[in-house]
């Protein structure tokens, strides 16, 4: 998939699953119908306030390298020690979610890497469009749970996109009276845009306008 393939199809809401491109527009959780809300930021807007600098100095001791994905493993070993230490549905392990049976990979793929003494800590796994990055998985030691790496994780895909004179990064969605997801708005709320996927425009991110679109979602099924 070229770059401007992929850049267009993360602007209709479409993400990756494994080789392929999807959407969806509801999630089953917990027994209860979720409306999805897919984002992006601008990044020429994009600014750190007090708690991201924050982050970004508590952890600065770490090496933080961006490399062309590979599938090791100590990618592997690291996902296994991380999804073992969480309480929600994840896949199996690095390979069944970014390439299930395949043996090539479609997508332009990279790795954010941050190492402690040359330990691998934590892995943001992200696909590089022409204009654009989308972030695909972040993970990491639960040792370092404190430090938070998966929001660390979030900020550095930003700085590396933004250093390559990218547009948009695309997290992924939220879903609507479902907190888990919001963390997504960590980076910078001010400069996430959300999917209307009635006229197919991106739009500033708002909770009231969340809100009102959960509820008349809801109301329509």
């Amino acid at each position: 998939m070229s770059g401007y393939e992929l850049d267009f199809f993360l602007s209709l809401g479409y993400f990756r699953m494994q080789q392929e491109v999807f959407t969806c527009r509801y999630l089953i959780l917990e027994n209860n119908l979720h409306p999805v809300y897919w984002l992006r930021l601008d990044l020429a807007v994009v600014t750190f306030g007090p708690k991201q600098s924050r982050l970004l100095r508590i952890n600065d001791q770490f090496l933080v390298t961006v490399v062309p994905f590979t599938l090791t493993d100590e990618l592997e070993d690291l996902y296994a020690i991380y999804r073992s230490s969480i309480d929600f549905d994840a896949p199996e392990s690095v390979q069944s979610c970014l390439l299930g049976n395949s043996t090539g990979n479609v997508f332009d793929t990279s790795v954010v890497e941050v190492r402690d003494n040359g330990q691998l800590i934590a892995a943001g796994i992200f696909d590089n469009g022409a204009c654009s990055i989308a972030g695909i998985m972040n993970f990491y030691h639960p040792d370092y749970r404190k430090q938070s790496l998966g929001k660390f994780l979030m900020l550095q895909k930003i700085n590396y996109a933004r250093q390559q004179r990218k547009t948009y990064y695309y997290p992924g969605y939220i879903v609507g009276n479902y907190p888990k997801f919001d963390y997504k708005l960590f980076a910078c709320q001010s400069a996430t845009e959300v999917l209307d996927e009635n006229s197919g425009t991106w739009l500033p991110f708002s909770w009231d306008w969340i809100n009102q679109q959960s509820d008349e979602k809801l109301r329509a099924v």
